[in-house]
């Protein structure tokens, strides 16, 4: 244990407050390998506790004890104990945990579709109505006959909705709704529930434009003001510092740190998850020599149907050799740049990729010119999810050029088998170099962290020999230290010559690696401006207010 992970009585109201919630000694171990190793965590009222490490450090394994999860009780349960309100308490499901008035915020949206908001919210925990009739029939035919009391449904529904200042319809279905509102509406739910202490938040902005999360961490903090104690787990490091009261940090299954956050900077934390000191990272290709490079990629008047994120005629070039930063809020059209050249969705414009017209709606023929895409939806688009990694890996070089396949004439391509032997050397090498973390170029891709899975991607575009990769979205919902590595990755691809398009929502990420970054305003490119441009000129371009500058 670190010398920082003194006894979690670090806040000052934890000292004259007893905790809501302690957890004492909790070790946990999976198929006899320890996951979690005497992590002692206290929550007081009123707080906002973020919860931080690395993908693999415990906290999901810790939620799960928490929250009663029977993939904790399948797999020989826990040690340690669970104090709530002064007493051990046993939670052995998640329906007990929801007695105790314990709730989550999933990261993984946990609504139906097909049912309206309130129905949502409600979901079994419906108030019926039992009138007098109901219950002499239900007594005659030895069913219940009880009704759904609608009108409660929706008074409670739009109670919950006005707490956290979400104007919306409590009929209105959950299908189609924005990603924003889905999150609230998974708040909705938790709050409505009348017994609520404690609520987890699961990397609740992972999927939220700026402007949303600004507006969730202002709910949490109410939320917290009002007497729930809150745990907040994520990767974001400027919204700890915004809203947090203390910072608990997990490594390798230890409680290495609990430090109020007035007392730690964003540099300790980052040290302190990853256990080694995270260094500025530099762009290999100078804004000087990226200047003098030839472009690779030119497209003009584009437009792409991409739902959401529609782009309404873009002129753009992109240098051979650099790497080119698209930033810009949700829903302004940044992420459909990759998605419509690469063929994902319709898409129109002249594209010109080494001075050669590409074909619009043809992925093969994208990825035949020497075009490959890591997409920001790496679960629904990126992988197979129940395929091995070496598989993953290898098929789409199968696709592109007919790597990794074994015939026995040149004639015969359509009877080609695999060769077993150079996918499993392709994806050992994959894996050293990536560092992804794994049991073994067998293991599902399912079975992989979030922060593993986009190295996967990672390497199966890399396994077609690109000549540009677009990568968009490369370190969304992934911790700080595999941020670092997918990061550095990319610079020393770049730094071997391959020309880089990446997408990104966090502007500081686009700032650290890129030489110029356009930003997509309300469909069309509103300016191209250099790394280290002023701040506001980068506001100004991201509220559509154009500065006149090109980079």
């Amino acid at each position: 244990m670190s010398e920082s992970a003194t006894p979690d009585s670090t806040s000052p109201n934890a000292e004259v407050t007893s905790p809501l919630l302690a957890l004492r000694g909790i070790c946990k171990e999976y198929y006899g390998t320890p996951v979690l190793k005497r992590v002692d965590l206290n929550l007081v009222r009123g707080e906002v506790h973020a919860l931080l490490g690395e993908n693999g450090a415990g906290k999901s394994t810790l939620m799960n004890i928490l929250f009663g999860m029977p993939v904790i009780h399948s797999t020989g349960g826990f040690e340690g104990s669970i104090v709530l309100d002064g007493e051990p308490t046993e939670v052995g499901s998640p329906e007990i945990a929801m007695e105790l008035g314990i709730g989550m915020v999933h990261q993984e949206f946990m609504l139906i579709p097909g049912f309206s908001i309130a129905e949502n919210v409600k979901l079994n925990r419906e108030p019926l109505n039992r009138g007098l009739l109901g219950r002499l029939l239900s007594r005659a035919v030895g069913t219940s006959l009880d009704t759904l009391d609608r009108t409660t449904i929706r008074i409670d529904t739009e109670r919950a909705l006005e707490h956290i200042e979400l104007p919306i319809d409590p009929d209105t279905p959950v299908g189609g709704l924005p990603v924003g509102h889905l999150q609230f509406v998974e708040i909705a739910r938790e709050i409505d529930k009348s017994a609520m202490k404690i609520l987890v938040f699961d990397e609740p902005t992972a999927v939220l434009a700026e402007t949303e999360a600004e507006r969730l961490l202002k709910v949490m903090r109410g939320l917290a003001d009002e007497g729930l104690a809150i745990l907040f787990i994520t990767h974001r490091l400027d919204e700890v510092m915004q809203v947090a009261d203390r910072v608990t940090i997990l490594r390798d299954g230890e409680r290495v740190l609990t430090e109020p956050r007035s007392a730690i900077t964003i540099e300790r934390i980052a040290e302190t998850m990853v256990g080694r000191k995270i260094e500025a990272r530099k762009g290999v290709v100078t804004d000087e020599a990226s200047e003098t490079q030839d472009a690779i990629l030119e497209f003009s008047d584009l437009h792409v149907d991409f739902p959401g994120e529609q782009l309404r005629g873009v002129d753009l070039a992109v240098r051979r050799g650099e790497i080119l930063g698209i930033g810009g809020l949700a829903g302004q059209g940044k992420i459909g740049i990759a998605n419509g050249i690469m063929g994902l969705f319709p898409a129109r414009g002249d594209v010109l990729f080494e001075g050669e017209k590409l074909p619009l709606g043809d992925p093969k023929r994208a990825r035949a010119a020497g075009l490959a895409f890591v997409s920001e939806d790496r679960r629904g688009t990126g992988l197979l999810l129940d395929e091995p990694i070496e598989m993953n890996i290898a098929i789409p070089a199968m696709e592109v050029s007919g790597q990794f396949l074994k015939t026995l004439h040149p004639r015969l391509q359509q009877f080609a088998l695999v060769d077993r032997g150079a996918v499993r050397r392709h994806a050992e090498q994959a894996i050293s170099e990536l560092d992804i973390r794994t049991t073994g170029p067998d293991q599902p891709v399912r079975r992989l962290s979030g922060g593993n899975q986009q190295k996967v991607c990672l390497a199966a575009a890399l396994a077609t020999d690109p000549k540009l990769l677009f990568v968009s979205e490369p370190t969304r919902g992934i911790d700080i230290g595999a941020k670092q590595l997918v990061l550095d990755r990319l610079v020393e691809l770049n730094a071997r010559g391959l020309t880089i398009v990446m997408t990104s929502s966090e502007l500081g990420e686009l700032r650290s690696i890129c030489q110029r970054i356009a930003i997509i305003a309300e469909g069309k490119v509103a300016g191209v401006l250099p790394k280290d441009a002023p701040d506001v000129e980068f506001g100004l371009l991201m509220s559509g207010e154009s500065t006149g500058d090109v980079a």
